[in-house]
């Protein structure tokens, strides 16, 4: 007997510095789910912070590159405690609704990736992927989740954090994390929004006032010179398994110094991907666990993208990174690809992340409220 059709809203676009990397990353999470099993209903929120409802072909169909957001597209407000109903408003016409059995969030950065959307979905009743408010929200601040990786006794990058109030000149920055070499990103920005290197008293000065534009708190780290940069997927099921992928390199060209926002999406030579990562079965194995200790400690849920810095001078030289929980989809991203070359192609990732969230929703709806 064949399963009953499902309605999804896939949320793409935003608010957030990363609008046009979601466009790519929902269009290729369109062409992962089955038109045979799903009813996809896209869901373009504007730069302005609306939700608009955009057409099922989207222009170009599932072969679009991107999905966009067309012009006239009518507002959308999902109802709260609705279980899913979502009201089109039609301008001058008379109002109708939707019923979406699910949510798939395609949503990178502030508003979308950091639990706040993800508590707007909670307060509608309704299943959605990915981590809920508190993982999303601890894996989005760089800051947070350093501090609750190192207290855990992970390792991590040594790190400063500045605010408008806190801040500290580059000698002083330099003496603290005992390097000259420095890396500055905003603490709540992904895709390498933001993030600049710096080596002197000028180049910090420059970095910082960038870094500052995105948000209102920055991390200054030590850089770990050479190190080689590995991703790994984790995934977690239905009933709360929770695996690691295998491991993927990444070697940003010369001309870009590290995996920069031009290397990841603009230059299509900007860095080769390495899959599977060349490492010992020992070294593999270390990272995957750390991975999956990462997805638990910071209460991740249903997928998460860790990312390391693995020092080849150093045998203790391993580093967690960063954690993304709503990682890139798009056609060329660690998180799909990772799961590809681990014999799970994404029309079965798709199903394993819904059903995950389905499930999770229906256990939170059981539980007493009283």
């Amino acid at each position: 007997m064949s399963q009953p059709r499902k309605t999804i809203g896939l949320l793409f676009g935003g608010r957030s510095a990363e609008h046009e990397v979601s466009k790519l990353s929902a269009a290729n999470v369109l062409r992962a789910l089955d038109p045979d099993r799903y009813d996809i209903v896209p869901i373009g929120i504007g730069r302005d912070g609306r939700w608009l409802l955009c057409d099922n072909g989207n222009g170009g169909g599932r072969g679009a590159k991107s999905l966009e957001i067309p012009d006239g597209a009518p507002q959308v407000a999902l109802l709260p405690g609705g279980a899913g109903e979502m009201i089109v408003l039609n301008g001058a016409g008379p109002a109708r609704s939707l019923n979406l059995d699910a949510v798939v969030p395609v949503l990178h950065g502030p508003n979308g990736e950091d639990g706040t959307v993800q508590g707007f979905l909670e307060l509608a009743n309704v299943a959605y992927v990915g981590s809920g408010v508190m993982g999303s929200a601890a894996g989005m601040d760089k800051d947070i989740a350093k501090r609750l990786l190192r207290d855990s006794g992970l390792p991590v990058v040594p790190f400063l954090t500045l605010t408008a109030r806190s801040h500290v000149d580059y000698k002083a920055a330099k003496d603290a994390l005992g390097t000259a070499d420095l890396f500055v990103k905003p603490a709540n920005m992904g895709s390498s929004v933001g993030v600049s290197r710096a080596s002197s008293a000028e180049e910090f000065d420059r970095a910082c006032e960038r870094a500052f534009r995105y948000d209102g708190k920055v991390l200054v780290e030590r850089s770990v010179t050479g190190a080689r940069e590995i991703e790994c997927s984790v995934l977690e099921d239905a009933s709360g398994d929770v695996r690691a992928s295998p491991l993927g390199e990444i070697v940003p060209a010369d001309s870009h110094g590290f995996y920069s926002y031009d290397a990841k999406y603009i230059d299509a030579d900007g860095a080769l991907l390495r899959i599977p990562a060349e490492l010992s079965s020992f070294a593999a194995g270390r990272i995957q666990d750390l991975a999956v200790a990462t997805f638990k400690t910071l209460a991740c849920e249903g997928l998460a993208r860790v990312d390391f810095f693995l020092d080849p001078r150093n045998d203790d030289g391993l580093y967690i990174n960063e954690v993304n929980t709503l990682p890139g989809f798009t056609a060329i991203s660690m998180y799909p690809k990772l799961w590809e070359a681990g014999g799970l192609p994404q029309s079965e990732l798709m199903e394993v992340l819904l059903g995950h969230a389905i499930a999770r929703h229906e256990r939170r709806n059981a539980l007493a409220l009283v």
